[in-house]
């Protein structure tokens, strides 16, 4: 792995990490189309650690607000949307965990290529274009339900299972379909993947080596994903997810005409 290898494959995690386009789907076609090394599982942990870094500072008071929030709706009683949206999240972790590790194990054995990647990209592409149009979307965090948290956050299970769905495409899509607000589905979206992510890091981080790629993968990833985070929830006060979803079908596409010519 070069330096310049890690700054761009640092950038691209970053970028499409919390955009519904699928990092994980982006990660493998850029080392396939120009023939480069697979990543090393050290250093896709690094790139999740950059945009991980990005999601707490980001939401800093967010995450101060629901972890204190909590705290009072579990110990002192005292009821609040963020009290309620924190346990959702706890809530929703437990059997998302254990499911991305179950469906996770299935995929690497069932679903290697760039085949399933394409198509994932262009069903999930289908689906957010459809729930996104059709849905009105007029409900925020305030009308979230327990069933609702717990659904949104079990979908991204399926990221763990199909290479190229994307964890935020299938929750923010989950979301919409529950008719919450696209800036509503895109911020719970953010929130929920926090924990996995965590736990995927901590799972892993007996195996970091800091070397300069290491590090500038790390940086590049931390720095392109809060730039991504603070565009997109200023993008969704008035765009919709069209555009996101044109480009998963188009990328699936080119996939799939690249596939047919090597």
């Amino acid at each position: 792995m070069t330096v310049f290898q890690s700054m761009i494959l640092g950038i691209i995690q970053g970028l499409t990490e919390f955009l519904p386009v699928s990092s994980s789907a982006h990660l493998n076609i850029f080392p396939w189309l120009f023939g480069w090394d697979n990543i090393p599982e050290n250093f896709d942990i690094a790139l999740h650690f950059g945009t991980l870094l990005a999601l707490c500072i980001y939401f800093f008071k967010d995450w101060i607000s629901l972890i204190f929030s909590g705290y009072k709706n579990a110990f002192k009683k005292e009821k609040s949307i963020e009290g309620k949206i924190f346990w959702y999240i706890v809530i929703a972790t437990i059997p998302t965990g254990f499911l991305s590790i179950v469906l996770d194990k299935i995929s690497e054995r069932f679903l290697s290529g760039m085949l399933p990647i394409a198509i994932a990209l262009i069903v999930m592409g289908i689906l957010l274009y459809f729930v996104d149009k059709k849905m009105e979307g007029k409900k925020s965090l305030e009308d979230m339900k327990l069933k609702h948290g717990v659904l949104i956050g079990i979908s991204q299970a399926l990221a763990a299972a199909f290479p190229g769905v994307s964890r935020s495409g299938i929750t923010i899509t989950t979301a919409r379909a529950f008719k919450f607000d696209r800036t509503s589905a895109a911020k719970y979206s953010f929130l929920l993947s926090a924990p996995i992510i965590l736990a995927a890091v901590l799972v892993k981080v007996t195996d970091f080596v800091f070397n300069l790629p290491f590090i500038i993968g790390l940086l590049t990833s931390f720095i392109s994903g809060i730039l991504v985070i603070k565009f997109l929830m200023k993008y969704l006060e008035k765009g919709s997810y069209k555009v996101f979803a044109i480009y998963r079908i188009v990328l699936g596409l080119f996939i799939l005409i690249s596939i047919f010519f090597k």
